[in-house]
């Protein structure tokens, strides 16, 4: 059995999807450009939101910064408008916790929105909350996993990480931890291509945990 897990948020955790399309629409509306349609932003999302505005603007767009700013601005303000857990992901959450299991969160969202997010949703139920910021290197970096691990004292080998992406395969690889690759969220399971283990259902976290 795992002592301390460690998810992503976005995909994983929550459904961020359509405050991140409003959000980055309102950007695009902002400066004039085209909108996006929700399967265009999922396709964007997963490497921060710098990348999701470099994907959501023209190829030619000069002011990134600026639409950038506008986005961040405008999330910060309506990130909770649509935003919700995935059902059964609070069940999950709880139990582990009943099972004196450490929890963290590592996304590429920024640092602020990160943990305003999960003192929302899940106040009491993560131990640890980081985004991206100057101080850590985003995803499939594995500098935040780590981090994460440091404050919670946790050792590799009672360790396991969960996302929904090839980023997150890919930050567990860059950990040396086993990933675990859900299918709810932003990416088909194609793209977890290379996790150890697969599962389609939230209440399936506790069993493969309790398993290994």
């Amino acid at each position: 059995m795992k002592k301390f897990v460690i998810f992503d948020l976005d995909g994983t955790l929550l459904n961020t999807l359509e405050d991140l399309k409003d959000s980055t629409n309102y950007a695009m509306c902002n400066f004039g450009y085209q909108k996006r349609t929700l399967d265009e932003v999922r396709s964007f999302v997963g490497n921060g939101v710098r990348k999701l505005i470099e994907r959501a603007v023209p190829k030619d767009c000069q002011n990134v910064d600026e639409c950038l700013e506008c986005f961040k601005t405008h999330y910060s303000e309506n990130m909770y408008n649509k935003t919700a857990p995935y059902e059964g992901i609070l069940e999950v959450l709880k139990e582990l916790r009943e099972k004196g299991l450490k929890i963290g969160v590592v996304s590429n969202k920024f640092d602020s929105a990160v943990k305003e997010l999960c003192e929302k949703y899940f106040q009491g139920l993560i131990d640890i909350a980081i985004g991206q910021s100057d101080e850590i290197a985003k995803k499939p970096a594995p500098d935040g996993v780590l981090k994460a691990m440091e404050i919670l004292g946790a050792q590799k080998e009672f360790t396991i990480y969960v996302g929904d992406s090839d980023v997150d395969v890919e930050t567990a690889k860059n950990a040396v931890l086993p990933c675990l690759g859900v299918t709810w969220g932003f990416r088909d399971r194609a793209n977890l291509s290379g996790a150890d283990f697969i599962i389609d259902r939230p209440s399936d976290i506790i069993d493969v945990i309790m398993s290994v």
